[in-house]
């Protein structure tokens, strides 16, 4: 009698836990649908900027979202960040460029 419990218990906790998994699934994959439709088109410029800074600035430290500093913060960061990635004006100008498109 007790193994047929002990059975029981196991296949409802066994279906329990499927369930649970399944709807958290489901949550997952329906996040990315909704930033994707946020996403702004890039331009082949922004797009050279957006490559700039994921190759550039990734060498050294972990990319921080464009949106956690204003442009009025970005400014004396990517200064700053300019002369320790040794780039150009040019190049800086493109990952201004892409990160105040992002804001």
């Amino acid at each position: 009698m007790k193994s047929k419990i002990l059975i029981i218990t196991a296949a409802v906790l066994l279906l329990v836990s499927c369930g649970t998994q399944k709807s958290g699934s489901t949550a997952a994959t329906t996040a990315p649908v909704a930033e994707t439709a946020k996403a702004v088109v890039l331009t082949p410029e922004l797009e050279e900027g957006k490559n700039l800074y994921e190759n550039s600035c990734a060498r050294c430290h972990k990319l921080y979202d464009a949106k956690k500093f204003t442009q009025e913060e970005w400014k004396p960061i990517l200064t700053r960040m300019q002369k320790k990635a040794k780039l150009d004006d040019t190049q800086m100008a493109s990952i201004s460029n892409y990160i105040t498109s992002q804001l």
